[in-house]
């Protein structure tokens, strides 16, 4: 990683999105325009209870999306039902913050959700904390996943942690970024 070169939207949002966000907004502290805090990236497998060796092709996999090291979640608790055990491996996550969180969110915004079928745009809807989930049914829209080497199509959850606690802020934040939401929230 290339400590001089800054991320595309890391520079656009510190030149010119945060000052039109704090007008917008018209808040009275610079300190209070929201911004992107973290983006964690997770993949829940079912199939590892069965078959381990699932979960390290997931991991590569994920990996490479993400452009930073993943790691394997393990099982909180016992559950006999699902024959799942204590500290058993069941997924795999990443966080990312700084250059490699706004490198992602824009091959997100502009290379992977033009790449979903009968893509119509996201959901605007913002949990009461200011953050944004995003569900995504295959990781196969990302350029990284070749089709040949992943045996099998995982599905992945983006969540998007905000500074700010007012979901119509967040909402700005991220619309302000190109986030393709389908319809104007209210």
């Amino acid at each position: 990683m290339n400590s001089l070169k800054k991320a595309r939207l890391e520079v656009l949002y510190k030149e010119k999105l945060a000052l039109d966000l704090h007008k917008e907004l018209g808040l009275g502290n610079v300190m209070q325009t929201p911004k992107i805090s973290k983006i964690v990236l997770n993949i829940g497998v079912k199939e590892a209870v069965a078959d381990s060796k699932i979960l390290q092709s997931v991991q590569k996999i994920l990996t490479m999306i993400a452009g930073q090291a993943a790691v394997k979640t393990i099982a909180k608790k016992s559950i006999a039902g699902f024959k799942i055990r204590e500290g058993m491996p069941l997924g795999v996550m990443v966080t990312l913050r700084r250059q490699r969180m706004y490198e992602f969110l824009d091959r997100l915004i502009n290379l992977s959700l033009p790449m979903v079928r009968d893509f119509r745009g996201v959901s605007a809807k913002f949990d009461n904390s200011g953050n944004y989930n995003l569900g995504i049914k295959e990781w196969v829209i990302f350029p990284e996943v070749d089709y040949e080497t992943s045996s099998k199509v995982f599905g992945l959850n983006i969540s998007i942690e905000t500074t700010t606690k007012d979901p119509k802020h967040a909402y700005a934040l991220l619309k302000s970024f190109g986030m393709p939401f389908v319809q104007e929230s209210k």
